[in-house]
């Protein structure tokens, strides 16, 4: 029975420990940036769904006023109740849009039967605030004088 035994000048290769101490040195350089970019990910996946959800809010509130047919001059703040447009009272009501507040301006323009209709959806974000903004222009009919 032979046994194995090491010879430095036999052929054998195997890695130094300065090798090993280099490729945990990069392993510790990498690993935290890779760390730092998932989260930095996250962080966009979770903005890119609070801007669709404010986008569909405010898309929510311009439906709305359309549907009413009249555009007072002024503006109106609120927030956004627990049905939606269009829900049905029997459903379970669910929260939702919690922590959404929009405000909506009317304004005129400069041609007398056109009204501008500005939708602004805002959130926290942390400690700071986000908002969007949305705005299109309705053709209004002639209010009593």
């Amino acid at each position: 029975m032979t046994s194995a035994t090491y010879h430095p000048g036999s052929g054998e290769q195997g890695f130094t420990l300065l090798e090993v101490l280099l490729a945990i040195a990069l392993l510790a350089i990498a690993l935290p940036v890779l760390l730092g970019l998932r989260n930095f990910d996250l962080d966009l996946q979770s903005r890119a769904a609070e801007l669709t959800a404010a986008t569909l809010l405010a898309q929510e509130k311009l439906l709305e006023v359309e549907l009413t047919g009249q555009y007072p001059v002024g503006e109106t703040v609120g927030e956004f109740s627990p049905l939606p447009l269009g829900s049905h009272t029997a459903l379970q009501a669910v929260p939702r849009a919690v922590g959404y507040r929009w405000i909506r301006t009317i304004a005129p323009t400069p041609l007398e039967f056109v009204r501008e209709v500005r939708i602004k959806i805002s959130w926290p974000r942390g400690e700071r605030e986000e908002s969007l903004e949305v705005s299109t222009y309705v053709l209004a009919t002639r209010l009593p004088s």
